[in-house]
This record gives structure tokens, C-alpha cells and sequence, in this order.
């Protein structure tokens, strides 16, 4: 069965399926700051997905990154870094990308597993 979570006409917030919780594209809450505020307040947003759909850090299976700019690749890891628990690093990818909004810097797509 396909549960999806908080659905508009163009995407659910959240999607599950099999035990597999599945986010839309996450950004940041205030688009006017620099590249650490808004990674970390846009996993502040995946955060709260997580928990709604009863999961969390801990079962991110795979994550996906866009950077507006590769320059901003170092600042934005540092946040990561500190976001994901030690021993639960998820498979990774992170790819520049043109974003919707010119002020966006940072966007994620993440799949985790049900606790």
C-alpha cells in the first residue's frame, strides 16, 4: 500500500511504501542566508518529515544534494557533518544544480527506512 502524506496537485510532502519513507526536495526555511543556515535549517525541515512519517536520522538510506555552486561544497559538509550520526552516513550523492529560486543555494531529496 502507498500512503502519501500532506499530497498538493504537484507532490506529496511524504511518501510510503514497503517500510520506505520517501521526501520531497527539502530547502532552506529563510532563503536570504548564507550556505550553513540554510543546509541546516533545511535539515532542521528533514527533521521534522522524518519524524512524521516515524523515522530519523538513523534510518536515511540515501540522500541526494544540490548545490547551486560547488564552492559552497565545504560549508554545506561541514553542517552535514554535524547532522548525521556518527556510524549512520547514508549513501550519498551531491551535484551541482540550477535551483528554482535564485536565492536557494542548498535542496536535498532523501529516502529512509520506517523505524
Amino acid at each position: 500500500m502507498i500512503e502519501r502524506i500532506e499530497t498538493k496537485q504537484r507532490m506529496s510532502r511524504i511518501v510510503k511504501h514497503n517500510g520506505t519513507v520517501y521526501l520531497c526536495g527539502q530547502v532552506c526555511k529563510d532563503a536570504e542566508q548564507g550556505i550553513s543556515e540554510q543546509t541546516q535549517t533545511m535539515l532542521d525541515k528533514v527533521d521534522a518529515l522524518l519524524l512524521q512519517a516515524g523515522s530519523d536520522r538513523e534510518h536515511i538510506l540515501s540522500a541526494t544534494i544540490y548545490l547551486k555552486t560547488m564552492d559552497d561544497f565545504k560549508a554545506m559538509n561541514e553542517v552535514w557533518d554535524n547532522w548525521v550520526p556518527a556510524g549512520f552516513a547514508p549513501a550519498r550523492a551531491c551535484v551541482q544544480a540550477s535551483m528554482a529560486r535564485d536565492v536557494l543555494l542548498v535542496e536535498i531529496s532523501v529516502v529512509a527506512a520506517e523505524k
